[in-house]
């Protein structure tokens, strides 16, 4: 093949900007996630701050490193003195409570979508079957909650079916019937879309995708060339079933290259953010028929994916769908996105604009303030105790 007729394998990375500051964010985010569930592993939900720094040392963090990563955000962690004790505790504020709270809730409000999520996931898959594990490492990024196992797999017997494999003895979720009419792509709707609003030619966008090339992308004449051949080639539908064809010619395999981007575009669109960790897309590389050098693929469509590896020293390769994001949000948000949106609200405010005495006088005007009460209240209908020496077991964000 020329230039003129394939897509250059290796190309040049890059950057865009609004994606990298973004998971500069989230980079703090998945740091504060890590206190709350300690936190709210403990009794109580609040924890001594001589407790909590011995216990961070298990998910990474320093020595008195814990106390600093604190404070710097007051509008998520509380540091009080206890009335009794008498030494400092650190609790979860009012607005990171409610923050949790409004998360759960949209989390049980879209267990139906989510349904729709695993569904369309197994008819992806070649053997009409996903390792439960695999699903459970990207609940949150499907929007499942934490007894998805239950609440999604196990009460949709209709849809869904748990067993054991014999021969690797790891559990399975296996597809009780197909359903055709979730089998049609995103993408497909999207070139409906583009032809009944503004008329495109049908024939130019059967088989396209939707391509925006970062800011800075270098565009040649060979390189527009072998796009538009690229955007008009045929190829199988991620939701078809391919085994009974012959895939031994060039032209299939050129087909089965850009089915494979058709796959990670329809399994991106399948998540709450649009996006997924290429660590994480790896587990269903299998079962979907996707080609080894994922980060290859990725990078050689640059236009369709962007990959960040900012947020984690270069070790987390991050995958957005570049048409669902406008400098790294959402274009249509979901009410699950905007509440896990609302804790980086949260922790990007500054620091200057928290009151730290406010939410300590709250605490003693609740009958906290001297010793005769002893043990009072700190919201309605949650009692404040010694925290007893029960152990906290290793959290950490998937």
């Amino acid at each position: 093949m020329s230039q003129s007729t394939s897509i250059p394998r290796k190309q040049e990375r890059v950057r865009d900007h609004g994606y990298d500051d973004y998971m500069e964010i989230q980079k703090k985010v998945r740091k504060v996630l890590k206190f709350q569930e300690l936190i709210l592993t403990q009794p109580n939900n609040m924890i001594s701050v001589a407790r909590l720094d011995s216990l961070s040392r298990r998910i990474g963090f320093k020595q008195l490193e814990s106390g600093r990563f604190v404070l710097k955000f007051p509008h998520v962690f509380e540091v009080f003195e206890h009335p009794v004790q008498r030494i400092l505790y650190c609790r979860l504020t009012r607005k990171a409570v409610a923050q949790i709270e409004r998360e759960n809730e949209a989390l049980q409000r879209q267990i139906p979508d989510a349904v729709t999520r695993i569904r369309k996931l197994l008819m992806m898959s070649k053997t009409g079957r996903i390792r439960l594990e695999h699903v459970r490492i990207a609940r949150k990024d499907f929007g499942l909650p934490d007894d998805f196992e239950y609440s999604v797999i196990l009460k949709h017997p209709q849809f869904f079916r748990l067993f054991d494999a014999d021969e690797t003895r790891n559990k399975y979720i296996e597809m009780v019937e197909r359903d055709c009419t979730l089998g049609v792509c995103e993408i497909e709707r999207v070139r409906e879309r583009e032809y009944r609003e503004r008329g495109v030619d049908a024939e130019d966008i059967r088989f396209s995708f939707v391509v925006n090339f970062p800011p800075g992308f270098k565009i040649g004449k060979y390189y527009k060339i072998a796009m538009w051949k690229w955007q008009r080639l045929p190829y199988w539908s991620p939701y078809e079933d391919v085994s009974g064809y012959d895939l031994r010619s060039l032209e299939a395999q050129r087909r089965m290259e850009k089915r494979a981007v058709a796959m990670i575009h329809e399994l991106l669109w399948l998540t709450v953010e649009k996006k997924m960790t290429l660590e994480r897309i790896a587990h269903f590389r299998m079962i979907m028929d996707l080609p080894k050098k994922l980060k290859e693929l990725v990078l050689q469509h640059q236009g369709i994916f962007y990959l960040s590896t900012r947020g984690n020293h270069g070790k987390l390769h991050t995958v957005f769908l570049r048409e669902a994001h406008i400098k790294g949000e959402l274009v249509e948000p979901n009410e699950l996105y905007l509440a896990r949106r609302n804790l980086a609200e949260l922790v990007l405010v500054s620091p200057r604009k928290a009151r730290p005495g406010g939410e300590l006088a709250s605490y003693r005007r609740d009958g906290l303030d001297d010793h005769t009460r002893g043990v009072g209240k700190r919201w309605p209908g949650r009692e404040v105790e010694e925290e007893s020496d029960v152990s906290c077991s290793e959290s950490g964000v998937e």
